[in-house]
């Protein structure tokens, strides 16, 4: 339902329940509302739920290996790539 469908079924039965006064006879607008309302409060309770275990770091142990010491320097390598650009251009009518 996400966010804002939920905030739009709050304030829909917000209006029903509070605002409104009329009288339909079979149908009581206030429960309806409180009805809405709830359904709101729900599926903003589950969204929040699902975006928060979405969110949520991973953290993985490994061990640490701490007697091991580099002592030999990193010798960058010499081999460069060289890129080269070609313009082709084919015989064509001169203006």
């Amino acid at each position: 339902m996400g966010i804002g469908g939920s905030i739009f079924l709050i304030a829909l039965g917000a209006i029903f329940a509070f605002a409104v006064e009329a009288d339909l006879g079979w149908l009581n607008l206030a429960v309806v509302g409180w009805v809405l309302m709830l359904a709101g409060v729900a599926g903003l309770l589950v969204t929040l739920y699902f975006w928060n275990n979405r969110r949520r770091a991973v953290v993985t142990t490994t061990p640490v290996r701490e007697d091991r010491v580099v002592t030999d320097r990193v010798v960058p390598a010499q081999d460069r790539v060289v890129q080269e650009y070609r313009e082709v251009r084919r015989p064509g009518p001169t203006v």
